[in-house]
């Protein structure tokens, strides 16, 4: 199926993202997903085909959906969690959704996982994030059990993104980030900062643990 109206500069925008995140090693191999709202009153949401390499991403790449989640326009399927993507647009009323796979997300939410969470704190770049106007913040990053099963997981998030309305992001455990923002440029923001927070977090840990062996 064809888009019929062309590219959108929000599709431009998140094919550029994609190819930037896979340089830095963010999203590997077929790894991750990024999203923006096209439509509000019905949700049309446009997303990254699956199976596609980011490092190579262009804006033919990307597919329009409906709030169930069914193809509009595009060609080729969305991504296998689309549903998560639209848990999301709905929960947290986002107008762009990013999902990355890097190494420190993945190693911290292994790590973190016994506390369904992981405390953020004390760190300058939190005063990126939406609505945080100090470093002297505490931000709570809720751990996600994976699930193949896209229906139940995407409820399970709901559930969590519902605990915890002042939350930036989130991770699935052995699996990766998800954050997301108001527009594209806030949800690139958010996702900078959290990669880079958690990679300091992964290092220090990692530190800690070969000074203490």
């Amino acid at each position: 199926m064809n888009r019929a109206g062309g590219f959108s500069e929000q599709e431009r925008f998140l094919a550029e993202l994609g190819r930037s995140c896979y340089a830095r090693g963010w999203t590997l191999g077929t790894s991750g997903n990024f999203s923006a709202v096209v439509s509000r009153e019905p949700l049309v949401l446009t997303i990254t085909a699956t199976g596609l390499d980011k490092g190579s991403l262009l804006p033919d790449h990307f597919v329009r959906v409906d709030a169930n989640g069914k193809l509009l326009e595009g060609g080729g399927r969305p991504s296998a969690e689309t549903a998560l993507h639209l848990v999301v647009a709905e929960v947290r009323q986002a107008g762009a959704i990013l999902h990355t796979h890097s190494v420190w997300s993945t190693i911290v939410s292994e790590l973190s996982a016994p506390q369904d969470g992981l405390w953020i704190e004390g760190y300058e770049m939190l005063k990126g994030l939406e609505g945080v106007g100090s470093h002297i913040h505490r931000e709570w990053l809720p751990i996600i059990e994976n699930d193949q099963d896209m229906s139940r997981l995407a409820g399970a998030i709901a559930t969590r993104l519902t605990e915890y309305p002042e939350a930036h992001g989130f991770l699935l455990r052995g699996h990766g980030l998800y954050t997301w923002g108001e527009t594209l440029e806030q949800a690139k923001r958010h996702l900078e900062i959290l990669e880079f927070v958690l990679e300091v977090i992964g290092r220090t840990r990692s530190i800690a643990s070969s000074s203490a062996g």
